[in-house]
């Protein structure tokens, strides 16, 4: 199938590399996961979810290492979270984040990333257009994992989960945000592959 179908898997901008083999793809899951460990420290502090830089660094880091390496780099942030170490939103880390309300976007980010980066291996991320909805996409996957997550997190606190609370404590006030991170990631993705001077 050729690429013009949309299907047919081609590199991502971590394939531009010279150097490639095992190594080069520890170094870029690892950097993958400090990048968004720094992106999530860029926060605006809301409860019961702050607005985080964390949406936007699984986006860039799904489509600039492709499927695999995205989504491991994601389960490497979320693992090393767990494990204690402070990369979460506020600097949280520890198996107490279980518990947090906003843990279950973290395991939507590893979708996220898995998703954006499967269609950058389809040309996704070189044209500003198709970049855009591909970033949408992957950013609304975190809120099919952690609206219920919040919702169950919330009735425990005793606050109300309702639907509509959950709604507007968990998505509402993120969709401008979200809309512009994902508009930010797909001009950025587009404009480096024009400066490679993609062939």
């Amino acid at each position: 199938m050729t690429n013009a179908t949309g299907f047919a898997p081609r590199a991502v901008l971590a394939d531009r590399l010279r150097t490639r083999g095992l190594a080069t793809d520890a170094a870029l899951i690892a950097g993958g996961a400090l990048f968004t460990a720094g992106m999530a420290q860029v926060e605006v502090p809301m409860w019961p979810v702050p607005m985080t830089g964390q949406t936007l660094a699984v986006v860039l880091v799904g489509a600039s290492l492709g499927a695999r390496r995205g989504t491991l780099s994601l389960l490497l942030y979320a693992v090393v979270g767990l494990l204690g170490l402070p990369v979460f939103a506020d600097h949280a880390g520890g198996l107490a984040s279980l518990t947090s309300p906003s843990f279950g976007y973290v395991i939507g980010f590893v979708v996220a990333a898995g998703v954006v980066g499967w269609l950058a291996e389809r040309d996704w991320d070189k044209h500003f257009v198709r970049a855009a909805g591909a970033m949408l996409l992957a950013s609304a996957i975190p809120f099919v994992f952690g609206l219920p997550w919040l919702a169950v997190v919330l009735g425990q606190l005793g606050a109300p989960n309702d639907l509509q609370s959950v709604l507007a404590a968990g998505f509402y006030p993120f969709i401008v945000g979200g809309v512009a991170k994902a508009l930010i990631a797909a001009g950025a993705l587009s404009l480096a592959w024009k400066a490679l001077g993609r062939r």
